[in-house]
């Protein structure tokens, strides 16, 4: 048993435990914004279209400011970046609960807002993730991204669930005060560590410097595997923009913020027992199945009509997602060369935030022609189909064995 459970180890590391602690806070004050927002824009429009749109408002900043992050992280302190991003992110949520507090609160300002808020956390990801291999030793990877994974499932569980909680005794106003205060906690943390400067020969800013970062993931069907199949999936099989409309069904407030919070439920169960990773060694068939394995959850739950029974199937379809990303993590950790983590973090986190923002205008769309049920079963659907198709055409994505990797 003991195999199986988490592996704690890159926790006695300063540099890691301080960086694991901040974040924590900060992500699950976000992820209480994460249910006030798309609760105002729907409060305030009734539409899921315009829910929806609240993922186009953020893919633009996302495409274009996290190639630039990645950049920036492989050329300056990685650390500074990261402090830079959060205190962007809180004068934003401090925008939102000023606009809240209005007597007639502006639907304009929820998209700007959301746009900001997507541009600093294309700031922020791809230094935070090159941080990590900075601050663990190679062994703990595997350990360290378990770690990561945990940090994010209880940001996505606690959070959601005490927004929804917050929005209905309290109101959205007090829900975005939270999220502000949680951002000094992090800021905290982050002066406490070390800087993380650059290599010496490191290159500098540039659109040569960004392209070859695009050329080398262009080269490496491994990664363009962990890419291709993490867009497909949640293009065709992400439809938090109907939850919402799914949750009026079932109680309004609360129950969305528990639909928001039961994929990272099951997503947790799979970080808490991460021990049995230890023993995976082929890691694109890992992701390529629990890829195919989310869009059969989210078929399921399209299906359902009862909130424990929809409840479920979206945890199922978490730690589907939670099995996915700690492989393509590993995968991304082993085989990118330091110097080039900055801007292949860029080129990830447009792989992993492209898919859910335009997604969730595509379920938004799709739902408002044939209807929120047809609209999430057909996602899930082609995110099968998706999935099939790019492994037959990436064998190599396919075949990655880490064992290979090492001994080379």
């Amino acid at each position: 048993m003991r195999g199986l459970l988490l592996d704690l180890t890159p926790l006695r590391g300063r540099e890691f435990r301080l960086l694991f602690l901040g974040q924590l806070v900060s992500f699950f004050g976000s992820m209480i914004t994460f249910v006030a927002l798309p609760f105002q824009m729907y409060a305030l429009t009734g539409s899921s279209l315009a829910v929806g749109a609240l993922g186009v408002c953020q893919f633009v900043p996302i495409v274009t400011v996290a190639l630039v992050s990645g950049a920036l992280a492989d050329a300056f302190d990685r650390r500074t970046l990261v402090r830079i991003a959060e205190l962007g992110s809180a004068v934003v949520v401090g925008a939102l609960l000023a606009n809240s507090a209005l007597d007639d609160p502006q639907v304009w300002v929820l998209f700007v807002c959301a746009a900001l808020l997507a541009a600093f956390y294309a700031l922020l990801r791809p230094p935070l993730h090159a941080l990590v291999p900075r601050v663990v030793p190679r062994e703990q990877l595997k350990a360290a991204m378990a770690l990561e994974w945990l940090r994010s499932d209880v940001g996505m569980i606690a959070g959601p669930a005490v927004g929804g909680v917050l929005i209905a005794a309290l109101g959205v106003p007090v829900t975005y005060g939270i999220d502000l205060a949680t951002f000094v906690i992090s800021l905290g943390f982050l002066s406490l560590m070390r800087a993380s400067p650059p290599a010496e020969d490191a290159d500098r800013p540039s659109l040569r410097s960004i392209a070859e970062g695009l050329r080398y993931a262009r080269s490496r069907p491994e990664l363009m595997g962990t890419y291709l199949v993490d867009i497909n999936a949640m293009f065709f099989g992400m439809p938090q923009a109907l939850f919402p409309a799914i949750a009026v069904g079932y109680g309004g407030a609360e129950a969305l913020g528990l639909m928001l919070a039961a994929p990272a439920a099951g997503s947790l169960l799979v970080a808490v027992f991460s021990g049995w990773t230890r023993r995976v060694h082929r890691h694109g068939r890992a992701v390529a199945l629990a890829a195919a394995g989310w869009g059969v959850a989210i078929f399921a739950f399209g299906l359902a009509d009862a909130l424990w029974l929809a409840l479920a199937c979206l945890a199922v379809a978490g730690a589907m997602d939670a099995i996915s990303g700690l492989f393509r993590s590993v995968m991304w950790n082993e085989t990118i060369p330091d110097r080039l983590r900055g801007r292949l973090g860029g080129v990830e986190m447009i792989s992993y935030t492209a898919g859910p923002t335009l997604g969730n205008f595509e379920a938004g769309a799709l739902a408002s022609v044939v209807g929120v049920r047809a609209s999430v079963v057909s996602g899930g659907v082609m995110c099968v189909v998706g999935t099939a198709v790019i492994v037959a055409f990436l064998p190599a994505f396919w075949r990655y064995d880490a064992r290979e990797k090492v001994s080379a």
